[in-house]
């Protein structure tokens, strides 16, 4: 009995119809497809993860900025207390750099189209760099469902070519290549996925860092035109100022 009960459990019957056994019947093109939708995965991730840390350390940097900044007495000692590589004080030097150079210049070109223009163009640097790699997430959130279709159709196609060959649709027949489809399937809608949910997030991030990018280069500009005397009205101007007196009883 002990005997019956071992050559039983040895001779256990394998299980043919397995992710790596459908792969394996998929031949090249199986492989390949798999091949292309794990780059396309991998990189989609690294995107979101490396602009998600770029996103949030502009973000301190526009903290950093609305605790500091408007508390100094000019641009000058304001763009002094930011960090080095921060976008806020690109704007701030480029704004600066700009009005000296306005005095240079020998055609009749405004002050304040001058400085505008060369602080929008500063601020479009910034979101351009913001930007970089959000297509490709487009592009795998669009394309990566049809290479899995692609695989799909392969494997329908290659399940038909053994019913006809065997004559009769039977399960041991069909089941590797329909399989196979199934997986190309779910890998391309698992690609595509989280990359569409990833650019809309990114993208989502990205229109309020240019919002208060373009804020706050509206206030360096109004400051500049004003010569110092218009500073914004928030918080962080209101803390920069003493408090008024209490009137007298």
């Amino acid at each position: 009995m002990l005997i019956e009960i071992l050559a039983a459990g040895s001779t256990a019957p394998q299980n043919a119809f397995g992710f790596w056994e459908a792969m394996q019947q998929g031949g090249v093109i199986a492989w390949s497809v798999l091949a292309i939708l794990t780059i396309m995965s991998v990189s989609s991730f690294y995107i979101l993860f490396s602009k998600l840390f770029e996103q949030n350390k502009v973000m301190k940097q526009g903290q950093a900025m609305r605790s500091t900044f408007w508390r100094a007495g000019s641009l000058k000692e304001g763009s002094a207390k930011l960090d080095k590589n921060s976008a806020y004080r690109q704007i701030v030097d480029d704004a600066i750099r700009a009005d000296e150079d306005h005095a240079k210049l020998t055609d009749p070109v405004e002050a304040h189209d001058w400085v505008h223009g060369s602080i929008a163009r500063s601020q479009d640097l910034i979101n351009s760099k913001l930007a970089v790699g959000l297509p490709w997430l487009a592009t795998v959130g669009a394309t990566s469902p049809f290479i899995g279709l692609f695989g799909t159709v392969i494997g329908i196609y290659r399940a038909l070519i053994k019913i006809g060959i065997a004559g009769q649709a039977s399960i041991d027949a069909v089941a590797g290549p329909v399989g196979e489809a199934l997986i190309m399937t779910a890998l391309g809608l698992g690609v595509a996925v989280p990359a569409v949910l990833a650019y809309n997030w990114l993208q989502g991030r990205n229109k309020r860092i240019a919002e208060q990018l373009s804020a706050f280069s509206n206030d360096v500009l109004g400051y500049i035109a004003s010569d110092g005397g218009v500073k914004p009205v928030g918080p962080a101007a209101a803390a920069a100022k003493p408090a008024a007196p209490a009137a007298k009883k």
